[in-house]
């Protein structure tokens, strides 16, 4: 960290800002220039607290230089990390695309959806049995019902399932139907109760970008899970909110890079909330896969027209099909595989 002073700083106010970083376990470096002094803090500054110092009399401001995640950012661990999903490798060199209905709605509908997600060549499968929605009056969710048709659906075709965790109480339960990934949602990336909790169990744990969350926070949730022990975490981005209507968010293609930059956790993409219509999916998954995502997650519904939510954007069993096979071109080019 490095500290501001003042041109007006006393040696008082200097020498009280160096016992404070002394108190912290850091030794202080004295810089004195012609106008303002800068004072270093040599050792683990992120034990330092930053709104203690810039309260301090004398200091102009304060600036971290070690960046406050430690577990999830590439300087820990260089190497990119593969996440095994019930034997399922994510992070890897084959680009896993997460296929499936937004939300779980009938036993045959699953059934049906879990058939063309394998017929496609999708590894894993996603659906919703609980989902939040900005109405009190759509459509909630199955629950737990779901879950267990979702369960029933997706072992007959041996795909490991993606569903979210809403409330922190349904984690057990979440556990007793063998959710094989935890998917936590654009409106909880900041519910540091329930990023602490699903970093408590040994389960791969999908975060999703919030609405207008920067990357830093973004990363610093992340950071809750894996320091409660879980470090099987996947980064999703899925579109950010900005002033444009044309379409549902934008897609931050800029975020791959980065986040691959500084994290050695995988990073995937869901091009179907980032559009929000059918016709978008393929193009922005194209670009995602180009960027460097380990993934996607896409919505398929059987019949879209009749999907119970979002069905402007969910492809058909047969655009699934087409869009893996010009994914597979894409990920070629680059050297990677579907």
């Amino acid at each position: 960290m490095i500290i501001v002073m003042s041109p007006e700083a006393t040696e008082q106010q200097i020498e009280a800002v160096v016992k404070k970083i002394q108190e912290y376990g850091c030794d202080a470096n004295i810089s004195r220039g012609v106008e303002r002094t800068l004072i270093g803090a040599i050792g683990d500054e992120r034990r330092i607290n930053q709104e203690t110092i810039d309260a301090m009399q004398g200091v102009e401001q304060s600036m971290h230089i070690v960046k406050p995640y430690k577990i999830v950012t590439r300087e820990w661990h260089k190497e990119n990390t593969v996440i095994d999903i019930s034997g399922v490798p994510l992070g890897g060199n084959t680009v896993q695309v997460i296929a499936g209905p937004c939300s779980v709605e009938t036993q045959p509908q699953m059934d049906a959806a879990a058939h063309y997600v394998k017929a496609a060549g999708c590894r894993l499968m996603r659906g919703g049995a609980f989902k939040p929605r900005t109405s009190p009056y759509a459509f909630q969710g199955k629950g737990v019902e779901g879950l267990e048709m979702f369960r029933r659906a997706a072992d007959a075709e041996g795909l490991p399932i993606v569903t979210e965790l809403m409330d922190v109480r349904m984690l057990e339960t979440f556990m007793e139907w063998n959710v094989d990934v935890i998917q936590i949602g654009t409106r909880n990336m900041q519910n540091f109760d329930l990023l602490k909790e699903v970093g408590r169990v040994n389960k791969p744990v999908i975060l999703k970008r919030g609405m207008s969350a920067t990357i830093s926070e973004w990363l610093m949730a992340a950071e809750y899970i894996a320091a409660g022990g879980n470090h099987n975490i996947i980064f999703c981005e899925r579109g950010i909110r900005t002033f444009e209507t044309a379409y549902r968010n934008v897609l931050d293609v800029t975020a791959i890079p980065v986040l691959k930059r500084e994290t050695h956790l995988p990073v995937i993409v869901d091009p179907s909330h980032a559009g929000g219509k059918a016709w978008m999916v393929p193009a922005l998954a194209r670009a995602a896969v180009a960027a460097g995502a380990d993934g996607l997650l896409v919505e398929m519904h059987p019949v879209p027209c009749d999907a119970w939510c979002d069905a402007d954007q969910a492809l058909s069993p047969e655009e699934l099909q087409q869009l893996m096979r010009e994914l597979a071109g894409v990920a070629q080019v680059i050297g990677r595989d579907i």
